[in-house]
């Protein structure tokens, strides 16, 4: 899951998508002056996150792309996964995508200030590049994986990512449809959940 499944999976609760925006630059514990809602956004992230790293589905996707990738597999599925959500957006919202995702950007400009400084730096490029709409096209999930493999430092393969999904589109396409219901009922398992922890 990347940044559009993350804010859809947080629901309207503006705490847990500042949360779940941030969660992957705040190492550890979280600071208490986050708040206990920001506070548990993150946590819902990892909690997300681990789910999705250990289920037989997103596996499945993984390994297929384990010999050209590494350890880079899993972030192309992640990305390949809110293509497949940005894609299908009609069938699990009645809101536009781009108003969506502007209301997503908006809030989190609102809040700028209070994101950690490495969000504060890659906001300006994700509003500008519109990136979670641009989710939706395989040219926008291509520039994506390129401006990755521009930044990272090892070689990740990830220009080329675009063309190792086109050749199972299908099968990874398939395998986010089986999975996503799957992880939107857990999410709401926990946020139902009155003992769901802040911090674990």
């Amino acid at each position: 899951m990347n940044f559009l499944a993350h804010q859809f999976l947080s629901g309207n609760n503006d705490d847990l998508k500042i949360g779940n925006f941030i969660a992957d630059s705040v190492k550890g514990t979280p600071p208490a002056s986050l708040g206990q809602g920001v506070i548990k956004g993150i946590t819902l992230h990892r909690r997300i996150d681990s789910y999705t790293d250990s289920h037989p589905i997103v596996l499945k996707s993984i390994k297929r792309l384990r010999d050209r990738h590494g350890k880079f597999a899993g972030v192309v599925v992640d990305i390949c996964y809110d293509h497949f959500l940005a894609k299908n957006w009609k069938q699990y919202s009645d809101d536009e995508l781009w108003e969506y995702v502007n209301s997503c950007y908006a809030l989190m400009l609102k809040h700028k200030d209070e994101l950690p400084e490495r969000i504060q730096q890659m906001l300006p490029y994700m509003v500008k590049g519109n990136w979670l709409y641009n989710y939706r096209t395989l040219d926008g999930i291509d520039r994506v994986f390129k401006g990755m493999a521009r930044r990272t430092q090892f070689d990740s393969n990830m220009s080329s990512a675009m063309k190792d999904l086109w050749m199972d589109y299908q099968e990874y396409e398939a395998e986010f449809n089986e999975f996503f219901p799957e992880i939107r009922a857990y999410v709401q398992s926990l946020l139902d959940n009155p003992n769901f922890s802040l911090t674990k």
